[in-house]
């Protein structure tokens, strides 16, 4: 008996099948009840007692053995045809759509590297915030309009609690709790009492750049305004500050770079200009470091800040704000692939 099982291995182990009926004929032919296997079983009762262990034994391992040659035949005809058809069999069953990254997010990361290459480090606060932090230690009056409830999203209930306005609120609680030198950018979240357009909107992305340190002067903020807007937009680019009013700042300026998309000769988006708004600056009011606990007789230093969603409408040529926010994957996959 053992030897009739041995046999019929080795026949099961030289098995070979041209295609699924083949397969399907095997399977019959020794795994059905009136299969070869079968027939063991049923000669078993025939077995000494003495044997019938060893032989039982034998029976199972060579039932599970033909199971698994003959399953294995069915498998590689399978695997024959999908490579046959081009088909991968170790995707997924389900169509994987990869996704992109936002462009709000290509253009806050290139920002940051720009100046993380400059020896800048991140600094991030609460979206949520106090008047002291967002308007008080930074020279705004009492009466300034700025925490006018037109511009100001104030938590009900909390007159001092709001949300913030701009990231400058994480310039003021690095410098309190950090001693000079101090190199800063800060990225976030902010918000503001506006009505939504095309043009605006009531929460958006800055990017602050913050330096205190001794002897800062207005040429170093003009060396790295240069180097941000030729790493940003091209060797070419050229700035030119004007003049202007920022309450943490004093002097202070806006910065126009040369418009990117008609090179300067004037168009719709610059207004015919040639020339586009995309920060703000100056150097840090004495006032401001003496409220955060810095000697302004000692330090210096130097503030910036940009909106996110305006450069990334330089780079990619966004005309409506509210594309960035509403989700639309239409829009989202006209940046796949961008880094």
């Amino acid at each position: 008996m053992l030897q009739r099982i041995a046999d019929l291995r080795a026949e099961i182990e030289a098995l070979t099948a041209a295609d699924a009926a083949e397969v399907e004929a095997l399977r019959i032919k020794y795994l059905s009840k009136k299969g070869l296997v079968s027939a063991l079983m049923n000669d078993f009762r025939s077995v000494p007692a003495e044997e019938k262990r060893a032989v039982g034994q034998a029976i199972n391992e060579l039932k599970n053995f033909a199971t698994d040659r003959i399953n294995g035949l069915r498998d590689c005809l399978c695997c024959g045809a999908a490579e046959a058809c081009g088909l991968d069999l170790t995707r997924t069953a389900a169509p994987v759509r990869l996704g992109t990254r936002h462009p709000l997010s290509l253009v806050r990361e290139e920002i940051i590297a720009i100046f993380r290459r400059l020896g800048f480090n991140i600094a991030e606060g609460p979206e949520i915030e106090d008047d002291w932090h967002v308007f008080s230690s930074l020279n705004f009056a009492d009466d300034h309009p700025a925490r006018d409830m037109q511009d100001t999203f104030f938590i009900s209930r909390m007159p001092d609690v709001l949300l913030r306005t701009h990231t400058s609120s994480v310039q003021s609680r690095v410098m309190e709790h950090t001693e000079p030198p101090i190199r800063i950018i800060c990225p976030g979240r902010v918000y503001r009492n506006e009505a939504i357009s095309a043009r605006a909107h009531c929460f958006f992305h800055q990017v602050e750049a913050l330096y205190v340190d001794k002897n800062v002067t207005f040429a170093d903020l003009l060396q790295t305004l240069q180097y941000f807007a030729a790493e940003m937009f091209g060797g070419d680019t050229k700035i030119r500050l004007r003049p202007s009013y920022f309450p943490f700042t004093e002097p202070s300026a806006e910065m126009d770079i040369s418009c990117n998309i008609c090179g300067g000769k004037g168009c719709s988006f610059c207004k015919g200009t040639g020339w586009v708004e995309i920060l703000g600056c100056g150097m840090v009011d004495p006032n401001v470091l003496e409220a955060c606990g810095i000697d302004s007789k000692t330090y210096t230093g130097f503030a910036l800040g940009m909106g996110v969603e305006r450069i990334a409408n330089l780079k990619y040529r966004v005309n409506d704000l509210r594309l960035f926010s509403e989700n639309d994957v239409r829009f989202l996959d006209e940046f796949a692939g961008t880094h």
